[in-house]
């Protein structure tokens, strides 16, 4: 399974808190899989991708309210939390960096933190997509909530072509195919992105 983080709505579509819902949303359209509304406060795409099935996730409650959703849809298909890879910002990478870790403390973002709490275990898969910190202090809400500039967009959307990429791997073999696949991929060759992945 592959969560989406973000807030729903027109008013914070492709902002830069909502990078996980354009990984899902990239995800979805690549394997022609078509996010519906789920039986809670989701909405989710079931697809095959040479021959495994996945599911795809967002959440329709804000932000910090995100791991309602992963509780509800854990009841209802009863996964293990290390078949699921969450895909959240961070604003403590660089823009367009990419961090792929298998399990881990929340580092200050709410999604994972409210995730984290609903499960009771940090012990889930999780891509973050660097989105700077260009802003003072005190303004850390507006810019999350704000839109990318022209000049970070091509970043954003290699990083999301990247992380999509990471997660079909995830898909076909689990962590260790995504981890073999990030390091082969994005760590030993030259990329769009160079020297601006890390995987721990």
């Amino acid at each position: 399974m592959i969560v989406g983080l973000g807030n729903p709505g027109k008013k914070y579509k492709d902002t830069k808190h909502n990078v996980g819902f354009m990984t899902v949303n990239k995800i979805a359209y690549s394997n022609s899989a078509k996010l519906i509304e789920g039986n809670g406060e989701y909405y989710y795409a079931e697809g095959k991708l040479l021959q495994n099935d996945f599911l795809l996730m967002i959440p329709t409650t804000f932000m910090n309210n995100s791991g309602i959703a992963v509780k509800e849809l854990y009841d209802k298909y009863d996964f293990n939390l290390n078949d699921m890879m969450v895909v959240c910002d961070d604003i403590n990478l660089p823009t367009g960096k990419i961090r792929l870790r298998s399990k881990g403390s929340d580092g200050g973002h709410n999604g994972l933190s409210s995730i984290i709490y609903q499960m009771q275990t940090n012990d889930f898969p999780r891509i973050r997509i660097g989105i700077g910190r260009e802003f003072n202090k005190g303004q850390q809400a507006d810019y999350v909530l704000s839109k990318f500039d022209s000049e970070d967009l091509d970043l954003i959307e290699s990083a999301i072509d990247a992380a999509s990429n990471i997660c079909g791997h995830f898909i076909m073999g689990g962590i260790k195919e995504a981890r073999d696949f990030y390091s082969k991929e994005y760590r030993m060759q030259k990329s769009n992105l160079p020297n601006n992945k890390e995987i721990n």
